[in-house]
């Protein structure tokens, strides 16, 4: 094997025209897996296509083009804010962009349908059953479970259809956040839309204010705590503690949920104060967790890759590099002066494909990995060397 320290720039061997591991190139034996996916892209195509139409209808009914368009433009405004958050947490070992799309889209389209009837047949049994309070039982107690449980099947399907993809915790509030911000999004729209038909601007405003500046995190931080959950789960092997752990961060996401919901119930000084209290408070807290996850996600790639380093994989200088968001990113510039684009992108490759290897190694230690685990590691340990080839030592174009 040949190695080069990328954070010296110095190569001790390879060279810049080396190709891939042979294995990436190599047809597979049958098409099953082709044909499975595309029947998989079929059915998730066909159920988001139902979705928004079924929406579209739902939102026609209610809304004129104008305010539709108008609400809908406010509504992007949170998502400026909440989607980089999100892709700021998920920098070490970023998601595939498609299981991005498909949480976003989850919650955008077939969670907020899905509750729109379920909540709508819920509040028309109690208020058929001259229940006490019935509009406010549906907003606290009946909408978190609905909706909630939508949003954490997103979770679910992302972690049942794509198990390599989901490491833990971080994975589980990428995108259980995704999920709940497309969720909030097409709700912004409806409650916008309506604020402005019934009180004009003076609705618009206010609603927008709630809603998209005071709680544009509402949505995306339930859903992160059934995320949790299933994080959580993802890295234990105890049954019991997996079951728990799902069922914990779907309750807490409910509780939460609820929680809101009632506070603005409660009348403009008893929202605010419900919010001061404990909704702030709740939120700062969140922020400083997910920070702690974020360095701690660095600490634990170090930690992973370092036997690799120990049996001549990696220099333990590229270790160094590898977990520490700074770093990669100025060993990403000096590929990028050093050998132009490519090299830059042999270099971030090769920063993907080792933290994938770390979160493998984790799995493996943890006793939680893929029964193919053995040979995905030997497929990652040949693309970290081809990588290294391609940008150590290659000329600048």
């Amino acid at each position: 094997m040949t190695s080069g320290d990328v954070t010296t720039g110095q190569p001790t061997g390879g060279g810049a025209n080396a190709q891939q591991p042979q294995w990436s190139r190599l047809p597979n034996p049958t098409r099953r897996p082709m044909l499975r996916t595309a029947i998989t892209i079929g059915v998730v195509a066909a159920l988001f296509l139902l979705a928004l139409l079924v929406l579209l209808t739902i939102l026609g009914e209610r809304l004129t083009a104008q305010t539709l368009v108008t609400a809908a433009l406010l509504a992007v405004i949170p998502l400026l804010i909440i989607v980089p958050t999100l892709l700021w947490l998920d920098r070490f070992e970023a998601e595939p962009a498609r299981y991005l799309v498909f949480a976003f889209l989850w919650g955008a389209l077939v969670a907020v349908v899905g509750a729109f009837f379920l909540n709508t047949l819920g509040l028309r049994v109690l208020v058929d059953s001259q229940w006490t309070d019935p509009f406010e039982t549906g907003a606290v107690y009946l909408a978190p479970v609905t909706e909630e449980t939508l949003k954490g099947l997103g979770i679910l399907l992302i972690y049942l259809l794509r198990r390599r993809e989901f490491d833990g915790i971080i994975d589980g509030i990428v995108y259980g956040g995704l999920i709940g911000a497309g969720f909030a999004f097409s709700e912004n729209i409806l409650y916008l839309g309506r604020a402005y038909d019934l009180y004009g601007d003076e609705g618009l405003t206010g609603t927008f204010i709630v809603r998209g500046i005071m709680g544009p995190f509402g949505h995306p931080l339930f859903t992160a705590l059934t995320g949790i959950g299933i994080g959580i789960a993802v890295t234990s092997r105890r049954p019991l503690v997996r079951v728990l752990a799902v069922l914990g961060g779907w309750v807490c996401a409910m509780l939460l949920h609820g929680l809101w919901n009632f506070s603005a119930l409660a009348g403009l000084e008893g929202f605010i104060q419900a919010y001061l209290t404990y909704q702030v408070p709740l939120f700062l807290a969140f922020v400083g967790f997910v920070v702690w996850l974020r360095r701690r996600e660095g600490r634990l790639i170090g930690l992973y890759l370092s036997p690799y380093a120990d049996a001549g994989w990696l220099t333990h200088g590229e270790v160094t590099m590898l977990s520490s968001l700074a770093q990669r990113r100025d060993a990403r510039a000096w590929a990028r002066r050093t050998g132009g684009v490519p090299a830059k992108r042999s270099m971030q490759a090769f920063q993907d494909s080792a933290s994938d290897l770390a979160l493998l190694r984790s799995r493996l230690v943890h006793g939680t990995a893929e029964s193919d685990a053995a040979q995905r590691e030997l497929v990652l340990l040949e693309s970290i060397t081809a990588h290294r080839r391609d940008f150590v030592g290659s000329p600048v174009t």
